[in-house]
């Protein structure tokens, strides 16, 4: 079974660059730069915790599932 994959979609629209996203993400998938604006760092360290998209007071991170398409044969 492979490994499941998440895609981290920020939403610097609603985004107050508050900063939680970061601090929280336990394997550091996110980080900040400049203004204490939210970067995604490495998507592939994201475990699907969802405790980014969970915390932001401001409902401006998604984290999905991402579909893994499997060849036959």
């Amino acid at each position: 079974m492979a490994k499941k994959s998440y895609e981290i979609t920020i939403n610097y629209s609603y985004c107050k660059n508050c900063g939680i996203c970061y601090h929280v993400c336990p394997t550091k998938a996110l980080g900040s730069a400049e203004m204490g604006k939210p970067i995604i760092v490495d998507e592939s360290k994201c475990i699907g915790c969802l405790m980014c998209e969970r915390l932001c007071p401001d409902i401006a991170i998604d984290i999905s599932e991402k579909k893994v398409v499997e060849a036959n044969g």
